[in-house]
């Protein structure tokens, strides 16, 4: 596996790039977890603050110690690092800015849930006779429930392109033919977090899987 990207380190957090495509933890039929492969880059453990989905690109947290790894999982709870993402979704949005505040399910019991959303692009793109609305979108997660933003947006009508779970499997199904989308369009592309006393933003730019569609 290719070296993973660290973009920020001081003695207490490493903020790193997690590729698209690798599981955060190891388990059953995984088999180059993140918390495994990055402490064998870097030579010494890390430990998890937070989290992204197998198939969600983009910045993470993690700790160099447990102690550091509870304080951090603390702000995060605590909503002093905020997170912020960029999708391409198959539809468009009932607004071009807003909020969505639909509650999900997490093992069995309903969880609210809150996603600030802004349109930054629309582009129709004609497939096999179909017209399908691309639109880019900005996301910034007051809450983090699992797939939060991934089920927010498929009950808006404007799933995220290839999401294979939530999304739209005929669109999915035309996008990969015509376009090449292969892989989940959803990246956590900045992160804002406290360091000596002051917020710091680290962006980066959406990854080369987003690429098909330089123009949206």
């Amino acid at each position: 596996m290719k070296q993973i990207d660290i973009l920020f380190e001081n003695d207490q957090i490493l903020v790193i790039n997690k590729p698209c495509g690798i599981a955060v933890q190891g388990g059953e039929g995984i088999a180059h977890p993140l918390d495994k492969e990055l402490p064998a880059q870097l030579g010494y453990p890390v430990y998890l603050v937070h989290r992204l989905d197998r198939d969600t690109a983009g910045l993470m947290i993690v700790a160099k110690s447990p102690l550091y790894a509870a304080q951090w999982t603390k702000m995060i709870g605590g909503k002093l690092v905020r997170k912020e993402y960029t999708a391409i979704c198959a539809g468009t949005m009932p607004a071009k800015k807003g909020t969505i505040k639909t509650a999900v399910i997490q093992h069995g019991t309903e969880k609210p849930a809150v996603t600030h959303y802004e349109v930054l692009e629309e582009k129709n793109v004609s497939i096999e006779e179909k017209t399908v609305t691309l639109s880019k979108i900005h996301l910034r997660l007051e809450t983090g429930r699992m797939h939060q933003i991934r089920i927010h947006l498929a009950k808006q009508n404007c799933p995220i392109a290839g999401d294979d779970k939530h999304g739209n499997f005929k669109i999915n199904k035309l996008l990969r033919k015509a376009l090449g989308v292969k892989q989940l369009l959803l990246a956590a592309t900045s992160l804002t977090f406290p360091v000596d006393g002051r917020d710091k933003t680290i962006s980066i730019p959406t990854p080369e899987h987003f690429q098909f569609q330089a123009d949206c």
